[in-house]
């Protein structure tokens, strides 16, 4: 029996409510899904569209590959970034938000210590 039968076949007599009690645990199910899954991932997404954006030239950044670089220039759909090897052409996807709050807020720390 596959799910559709099952929701689509006549309640028992007295069984009304089974019948909508299966409609709500669906319906609740989907919700759960959508708040614990679904929004966050989102957000996060929007989160990395802007950190992407805001990105301007001087700034220190991660690759997702762990290299760390100055941004020289910001093109369209790529950053030529200066590492201690030379320089680099990378696509906007390439750069970790994570990591390079990570180390803007270690160089802020740094800084304020001194």
């Amino acid at each position: 029996m596959d799910f559709n039968s099952i929701l689509l076949q006549a309640p028992a007599a007295g069984g009304g409510n089974s019948m909508m009690s299966t409609i709500l645990m669906v319906v609740m199910m989907v919700g759960v899904f959508y708040f614990l899954m679904y929004r966050p991932q989102q957000k996060k997404q929007k989160e990395q569209a802007n950190f992407l954006n805001e990105i301007k030239k001087g700034d220190k950044i991660v690759t997702i590959g762990g290299i760390v670089a100055k941004v020289l220039e910001v093109r369209e759909k790529t950053y030529i970034i200066e590492t201690e090897g030379g320089k680099l052409q990378i696509l906007r996807s390439a750069i970790s938000l994570e990591n390079s709050r990570t180390l803007k807020a270690e160089s802020e720390n740094d800084s304020s210590k001194a």
